[in-house]
C-alpha cells in the first residue's frame, strides 16, 4: 500500500470535490508545506540571533575605548600651630590728641527704659569751646598730624590719599555739623515738615529713625529709613533732608571725610 500524502494537489481536489473551496480550507491545505517551511526559517533565525546576541554584545563592546578613570587624591589638612602662651598681643596705638578740645557728645541711642542712664549733655558754651565727640579729651594745639602704623612702628607723615571711607560719627574727631548747630537743624526740620494728611486722620504720632551720609562737601546723600512710623512720615522726612542745605563736613587729621549721621525726626500732633 502506497503512502497518501494528504496535501498533494491531487489528493485535496479529490476531498475539496463538489465542495465550497472559497470557504479557506482549500487555500490553507494548498499553502500549508510554504507556511511550515518559512516557519521554519524564521524561528531558526531568531533562535541563532538570540545564541550569538552575548556573544555580538561582547565583541562590539572591546570595539568602543573605555572613558578614562579619574583619579582621586586624598588631601591631608595640617593641624594649626599649638598657641604660644607666652607670645603676648601688643595692646591697641591710642591715637594723638586732636589740636583742639573735645567734649563727650556721643550721637543719640534708643534704648529700653531700664538701660538708661542720666548724664547730663555738654551745654552750648561747651560747644562753642570744644568740639562734639565719642569722650570728652583735651587738645594740643602743636600737635602734628600723623598716620598711626602697626605696633612696633614710629608715627609717619601723612601721606596724601584720596579717602572715600565712610566714617561713624561716634569714632570723628571733628564730626559733620549743620550750619548754626543742630538746634538750627532741628528748626528747620520744624519749618519745613507737613504733616502727612493720613498720619493726622489716624492720629498717628512718633519718630521716624534716619541715616544719610554727609559728603566732603557737606551734601547729604545715601539717605535712608532705620525705623519706620508709617502714614507717609517715612516719605516725608526723606523728602525735608533732601532739602537741607550743605553741612560743615567732618574733618579728620584736617581732612574733610565722609561720614554716616543717625537721627530721630520726630512726629506731632499740636493739641
Amino acid at each position: 500500500m502506497s503512502k497518501i500524502d494528504l496535501f498533494n494537489k491531487e489528493w485535496i481536489d479529490v476531498v475539496f470535490a463538489k465542495k465550497n473551496k472559497a470557504y479557506g480550507a482549500y487555500e490553507l491545505r494548498q499553502t500549508n508545506s510554504w507556511n511550515t517551511t518559512k516557519s521554519l526559517f524564521i524561528a531558526s533565525a531568531i533562535f541563532i540571533f538570540l545564541f550569538l546576541a552575548p556573544r555580538l554584545y561582547a565583541l562590539l563592546k572591546g570595539m568602543v575605548p573605555e572613558p578614562p578613570q579619574e583619579t582621586v587624591t586624598e588631601v591631608v589638612m595640617q593641624p594649626p600651630p599649638p598657641i604660644n602662651p607666652e607670645v603676648k598681643t601688643p595692646p591697641p596705638v591710642e591715637p594723638p590728641p586732636p589740636k583742639q578740645d573735645q567734649v563727650k557728645f556721643p550721637p543719640p541711642i534708643v534704648k529700653p527704659d531700664n538701660e538708661v542712664r542720666d548724664e547730663k549733655p555738654p551745654t552750648i558754651e561747651d560747644l562753642k569751646k570744644a568740639d562734639p565727640g565719642q569722650k570728652t579729651i583735651e587738645g594740643d594745639p602743636t600737635a602734628e598730624v600723623v598716620q598711626i602704623t602697626a605696633a612696633g612702628e614710629g608715627p609717619k607723615q601723612a601721606v596724601v590719599v584720596e579717602d572715600n571711607t565712610v566714617y561713624s560719627f561716634v569714632s570723628m574727631e571733628n564730626p559733620p555739623m549743620f550750619p548754626g548747630g543742630i538746634d538750627k537743624f532741628y528748626k528747620f526740620l520744624g519749618d519745613n515738615i507737613k504733616y502727612p494728611p493720613m498720619a493726622a486722620e489716624n492720629n498717628i504720632q512718633g519718630n521716624v529713625f534716619v541715616s544719610f551720609t554727609v559728603e566732603k562737601d557737606g551734601s547729604l546723600t545715601d539717605i535712608k529709613i532705620d525705623r519706620k512710623l508709617g502714614y507717609g512720615t517715612d516719605e516725608e522726612a526723606v523728602r525735608v533732608l533732601k532739602l537741607s542745605k550743605r553741612w560743615n563736613p567732618g574733618m579728620q587729621n584736617g581732612k574733610p571725610v565722609r561720614v554716616k549721621y543717625n537721627i530721630p525726626i520726630k512726629f506731632s500732633l499740636q493739641q
